[in-house]
């Protein structure tokens, strides 16, 4: 933590705002907003944020807003974290989910053309809302997913987690669609500790998100609730962090382009591995996580060992609680090649990931609609995320892609 995150929660303390409310959440505000409206090349934009406690809460509020409720369908990408679909389940409607094209590993617009246009036929009813995700911050083909949203006339929410920065056509993504979801957990592009906030079309909107996320309040001298309400206003503390890290927004997204571009020179040489990129100069992905894929004939040392043993608590650490697996395996999973690297990384004292495992895939969601098209479960079964963060180094990337190198049966 810098001494600007420090100075802002030192002043709060000094005032007495320790409180969801405040003069650091409203200069939070303010600095997202200046953040999220600028248009490379092009007059800003007039959104406004809500600074929120979570990205997860962000989503609730967008769908709250979007109408959506018990009975309802909302078509949500398939490849991403729960984050994303647990919300629609919260308003007791139900996640439909639309699987990925090649290029982005986001919403394949066509399939979710197509996915609309069954749940017409089978349901007589418009889905409420579409919830496209920017996938490890790679911006999504989000100008034919609005198109095809303005067609059938449903509000598009851009879950930008992991996008925070990221741009298509220069244009900040979670800007496109009606509303847009941030997330400041600790291990996102910026930190307040935990938090999100939710980019709102007007001024109007911002008002009804407001007004939702304080608790539904009435305008009289005691409390009168004549609507559900939700206590998801960010901390005055937390948003003192978030002001400070605004500060270095810049310099965290050039680190990780830096990152990745050093994986790229590092790994074209290395038969058997992909790393995923900007699919064109529109897309701008500010490469939160640098991510690669193994081809299945790659053979990595000790692959004939895992998958052995169950995993004890959850792969990298978790906060709260897991449960005990009681088999190694699950009906998808990373092959071997995949889970054999991400143990070797382990054993060298790199910390790295499978990628998302899809939505339609979870047990939790089994019985939910799905169109699907084979991408993410491909996608899910050969990837691996590398360490990208602020304090990775030149030396650290070129040990990760050494151990990587060692990895592979000669």
């Amino acid at each position: 933590m810098s001494g600007r995150e420090m100075q802002f929660i030192e002043e709060a303390f000094a005032d007495n705002w320790v409180v969801p409310l405040g003069p650091n959440v409203n200069g939070f505000e303010a600095d997202l907003e200046r953040f999220v409206n600028h248009r490379d090349g092009a007059e800003p934009l007039s959104k406004r944020v809500v600074a929120l406690s979570a990205g997860t809460a962000a989503v609730h509020l967008a769908l709250l807003a979007c109408g959506v409720g018990p009975g309802d369908e909302v078509l949500v990408q398939s490849f991403t974290f729960c984050a994303s679909s647990h919300p629609v389940t919260y308003l007791g409607a139900t996640p439909v989910f639309v699987d990925s094209e090649k290029d982005t590993w986001n919403m394949d617009p066509a399939l979710l053309r197509e996915a609309i246009q069954d749940r017409i036929a089978k349901t007589g009813r418009k889905p409420k809302a579409i919830v496209p995700v920017y996938l490890y911050g790679m911006p999504a083909k989000i100008d034919e997913i609005m198109e095809v949203a303005r067609e059938f006339d449903i509000p598009v929410v851009e879950d930008a987690a992991e996008g925070m920065g990221s741009r298509f056509d220069g244009q900040v993504c979670g800007t496109f669609g009606r509303y847009g979801v941030l997330s400041f957990n600790g291990n996102k592009m910026i930190t307040t500790s935990g938090g999100g906030a939710l980019i709102c079309p007007d001024e109007a909107m911002w008002r009804e998100i407001m007004f939702y996320a304080t608790q539904a309040r009435e305008a009289y001298p005691y409390y009168q609730h004549e609507k559900i309400g939700y206590n998801y206003r960010m901390s005055n503390i937390c948003a003192g962090i978030g002001r400070g890290q605004m500060t270095v927004l810049d310099e965290h997204i050039s680190h990780h382009k830096h990152v990745h571009a050093m994986y790229a020179e590092l790994l074209k040489d290395v038969p058997g591995i992909t790393l995923h990129d900007n699919p064109s100069p529109r897309y701008d992905s500010n490469f939160w996580l640098c991510n690669i894929l193994l081809d299945s004939d790659l053979r990595i040392k000790g692959e004939t060992d895992v998958y052995k043993d169950t995993v004890k608590g959850a792969v990298g650490g978790a906060a709260g609680v897991t449960h005990a697996a009681t088999s190694a395996h699950t009906d998808v999973e990373p092959n071997r090649n995949v889970e054999a690297l991400r143990v070797a990384l382990d054993k060298a004292n790199i910390e790295s990931r499978p990628l998302w495992k899809p939505m339609h895939r979870q047990p939790v969601y089994a019985s939910n609609p799905a169109y699907v098209n084979g991408v993410s479960d491909a996608l899910f079964r050969r990837g691996l995320c590398l360490p990208a963060g602020p304090y990775v180094t030149d030396d650290d990337i070129h040990y990760i892609v050494d151990t990587i190198k060692a990895s592979i049966e000669a």
